[in-house]
């Protein structure tokens, strides 16, 4: 028995020994951070990478189909989430409509990028003015990201109120949600390095320059509602890159031009998502076209809120599809981002432009009348109209509210399907209000001002993920 111990606890001994050396095996297929970024150029191509991963497909589906600027066409698989049933297990929530993860994971690629900038080698001259660039444009990332999650999961801006976690080192550790004053305090010094650091050109729109951050600054202050810098920003903005003239405006969305914008995402047949596929499925049959599935149509409520001869937004949003008119399938369809022709490799092909200078006039414009400045909020909207609608005639408004209505109504049409509409809704108490021809049933005609489904569920997989994650109120886990 006595010999039975011994070689029981010299194995024992043994196998520990041999885990201990196995534990201290080095990896040779891990390529850690300390190599990965080793170089100002390795940290360029990290930066790469994380535009990459971003996107706004997510919020321009998630503001059209929640709100009301699409209506249902062909194909409707969207019930819990159309007609705001959804629950943190919900699987449209869950499959569409995600946003800490790919936004965190953004955050995560920028933060590793700025914790090894510091000590980035330069192998160039040039590398010392890359390394500056390259801190501002992570700044300006890491700010974005975290400006969205706040739209989709948190209610409209207070001091106290309860924001995200504010991730600025890389970390799988739980982390705890905080108050909106402090995660607000963080996104503003971002963004405030950030102008300082990133190009004042706008020769790649496709990456963070000086106007890029005053559209976001903008954007923020809106929310915020700090009114005064909203109006500094978006004037910056508008001074930097005045307002496309009627020839050229379709040219924006066809991307024939970068008129207007000051960043966007390209998009590519071979990367990233076709926005328009959003809308409408590919076609086939390029010499005689089937045209693909219609999933959402516009709704009658926008499409009849337009000037459909004179404004040319219209036609550069929308198209009547001859091909389409008498078949039985609907033939209003949203062009906005149908690239190419049908049946071609381009199809539903089209950059997702995310700042552009239509948005800052509407900034400006909804800020002046909240400090009562109606006469500078009425020229701003009477310009914005007059740069969209041929002969078009100045319009006067006598009080605040009444130039606040025109200004989320020209909002709905100048920004549609850009990914605002529920937004701007939730951000100013108003209703989704939906025509009954545009409801799928009479229960989904109105969402209630305020109603707790302006606010997503956090996701059931980061709640079981985080131990220290905060539900938002009316879901249960």
């Amino acid at each position: 028995m006595k010999h039975f111990k011994l070689i029981f606890f010299f194995t024992l001994a043994l196998s520990a020994f041999s885990c201990k050396k196995l534990i201290e095996i080095k990896e040779t297929d891990f390529v850690g951070g300390d190599i990965a970024l080793k170089t100002v150029n390795n940290n360029d191509q990290g930066i790469v990478g994380a535009y990459a991963g971003l996107g706004i497909e997510m919020a321009i589906l998630m503001n059209a189909t929640f709100s009301d600027e699409v209506k249902r066409a062909e194909f409707y698989n969207a019930a819990t989430t159309h007609e705001w049933q959804y629950t943190s297990t919900d699987i449209g929530i869950r499959d569409n409509f995600t946003a800490v993860v790919p936004y965190y994971r953004v955050i995560d690629r920028v933060n590793r990028v700025l914790k090894a900038l510091p000590t980035a080698d330069s192998l160039v001259a040039a590398d010392g003015a890359l390394k500056l660039k390259l801190r501002g444009e992570a700044l300006f990332l890491r700010a974005f990201c975290h400006f969205e999650m706040y739209r989709y999961y948190c209610a409209n801006y207070t001091v106290d109120g309860l924001a995200l976690a504010y991730k600025e080192e890389p970390s799988l550790l739980p982390t705890s949600r905080i108050k909106m004053g402090h995660y607000f305090e963080k996104m503003k010094a971002d963004m405030e390095e950030a102008k300082t650091l990133v190009p004042n050109n706008l020769i790649d729109v496709g990456r963070a320059s000086k106007l890029a951050v005053a559209g976001l600054q903008a954007r923020v202050a809106l929310y915020m509602e700090d009114y005064n810098n909203a109006i500094i920003y978006s004037t910056e903005f508008i001074n930097g890159l005045p307002l496309a003239t009627a020839a050229s405006f379709n040219g924006i969305w066809t991307d024939a031009n970068n008129n207007e914008v000051a960043f966007k995402l390209k998009r590519t047949s071979a990367i990233g998502a076709k926005i328009g596929s959003l809308f409408r499925g590919t076609s086939s049959n390029a010499a005689n076209p089937i045209i693909g599935t219609v999933t959402w149509g516009p709704s009658d409520k926008l499409w009849d809120s337009y000037d459909q001869i004179n404004d040319i937004r219209f036609s550069s949003y929308f198209k009547n599809e001859v091909l389409l008119t008498g078949t039985g399938r609907p033939s209003r369809l949203i062009k906005k981002y149908a690239g190419g022709a049908y049946a071609t490799a381009t199809e539903n092909v089209a950059d997702a432009k995310v700042f552009r200078t239509g948005e800052m006039y509407l900034i400006r414009a909804e800020a002046k009348a909240e400090i009562n400045d109606l006469a500078g909020a009425q020229t701003d909207l009477n310009d914005l109209r007059a740069a969209r609608i041929t002969g078009y005639m100045p319009a006067v408004f006598t009080s605040k509210d009444e130039i606040i209505t025109a200004v989320i109504e020209e909002r709905f049409k100048e920004l549609a399907y850009e990914g605002h509409r529920f937004w701007d809704l939730k951000r100013r108490s108003l209703p989704v209000s939906r025509l009954a021809t545009d409801a799928p049933t009479a229960s989904s005609n109105i969402l209630a001002a305020d109603n707790f489904r302006f606010l997503l569920p956090i996701p059931n997989t980061e709640i079981q993920a985080n131990p220290l994650m905060v539900q938002n109120p009316g879901y249960t886990n």
